[in-house]
């Protein structure tokens, strides 16, 4: 799976603190953009691996149907 997400960075001292905005709790920093970008990228991915494993956890064994879901966010 493939989704697009919008990361916003801000220099702060010698840090660069990078956010994802549509998904509370992905933030990191970096030294150098660079280095912030693939910290992101883990956070983000980190956190969405755990999401769904704990939305998995709370459906009964063989109760659990999978689909995608697409929407349009206005930017």
């Amino acid at each position: 799976m493939v989704a697009e997400f919008t990361a916003l960075y801000e220099k702060r001292g010698k840090w660069i603190v990078a956010t994802v905005a549509e998904i509370p709790g992905v933030n990191t920093q970096g030294r150098t953009m660079r280095e912030a970008r693939a910290n992101l990228r883990e956070a983000l991915r980190l956190i969405l691996e755990t999401n769904r494993r704990l939305a998995e956890a709370t459906f009964r064994p063989g109760e659990l149907r999978r689909e995608q879901v697409r929407v349009a966010v206005a930017t």
